[in-house]
């Protein structure tokens, strides 16, 4: 985390200060989701639901796991899901299906972590209506998750659903970039479904927890068992990811946190102590180069039964 993001969840003084430029964004942000309600910029809407997962602030929040839930439970609901990203960090052109065995740095971490642990096929493209075009051209999806997708106003939504942080909870509630929120706190009135990631929140419909489900080698899946370890990672919440792994009986000896979907090489890697600890994220940017030692941690969500009963009535709806 650094000095800024610190400054927003400390709700430091100081922020304050960027509050006229905070002004200026809340109302470039205004303004486009206005153009967009009132059809003055152009939006399309897919023959299949979509169901975007997203958030209102920076960092991480979960989506990925809980996206991954989603797309099972979907799964044993009858439906056929498919999944829509932007592959944020990759070059992408045109929609790409993604493929296990591809590049993280060609597709982005999320999404091929995604393919690898969904079941369903996972398209890419900065142009999500492009993406979910291709989607349903490809494969038989009768619904379409689009990943951080909230913002993307260009795709019309069947439902929206977003994750907050339960224990960070919104900082200090300011648009970017006094702070961390890329959508006023009041958007969370009109989705269907705020969920609170590890921990309460008062304005979440209901809680989710991460839940270790095993931590084993990159190179031959074989477990840790609870020991000193040292943490690897380069995603939005590092801190809780440590909470995480202590929580498993890990021992955290020393960190090495780096900026949300760092691209890491082997030769910045080779030193670091071992046992190295990492998330399943940015594993899968380091499985072409794995080393004796390294270990990925492995979680999934889970949602409280109060958030499946309200996922339950609102595909009802859409179905009757």
């Amino acid at each position: 985390m650094n000095a800024l993001e610190r400054g927003w969840y400390q709700k430091a003084w100081w922020c304050w200060l960027l509050w006229p430029l905070s002004w200026l964004f809340a109302g470039i942000t205004a303004m486009r989701r206005l153009a967009y309600k009132r059809g003055w910029l152009a939006s399309e809407r897919l023959p299949v639901p979509v169901i975007v997962v997203g958030n209102i602030s920076v960092g991480g929040t979960g989506k990925t796991p809980f996206t991954l839930w989603l797309c099972h439970w979907l799964q044993q609901q009858g439906y056929k899901p498919g999944i829509i990203s932007r592959g944020y960090g990759a070059d992408i052109r045109q929609p790409t299906l993604v493929q296990p065995a591809a590049d993280a740095k060609d597709v982005g971490d999320e999404p091929l972590l995604l393919a690898l642990r969904s079941g369903c096929p996972v398209v890419v493209c900065p142009d999500r209506v492009a993406a979910g075009r291709y989607l349903l051209a490809h494969h038989d999806c009768d619904l379409i998750i689009s990943d951080d997708g909230l913002q993307h106003y260009t795709l019309q939504r069947t439902l929206e659903i977003v994750l907050i942080d339960g224990q960070r909870g919104l900082g200090n509630a300011l648009l970017l970039p006094a702070g961390p929120l890329r959508e006023p706190v009041s958007r969370l009135q009109q989705v269907d479904l705020v969920i609170a990631n590890s921990g309460p929140h008062a304005l979440a419909s209901g809680q989710m927890h991460l839940q270790v489900t095993a931590a084993t080698a990159l190179l031959d899946q074989q477990p840790l068992p609870a020991s000193p370890v040292h943490l690897l990672a380069a995603i939005g919440n590092p801190a809780r990811f440590e909470l995480t792994a202590q929580a498993a009986g890990y021992q955290v000896m020393e960190r090495f946190f780096y900026p949300d979907h760092h691209a890491f090489t082997e030769q910045e890697l080779a030193g670091l102590p071992l046992p190295l600890l990492m998330t399943e994220k940015d594993a899968v940017k380091c499985r072409s180069f794995a080393r004796a030692g390294w270990y990925q941690l492995q979680v999934e969500a889970l949602p409280d039964p109060d958030i499946e009963r309200q996922l339950t009535a609102l595909l009802a709806a859409i179905r009757s």
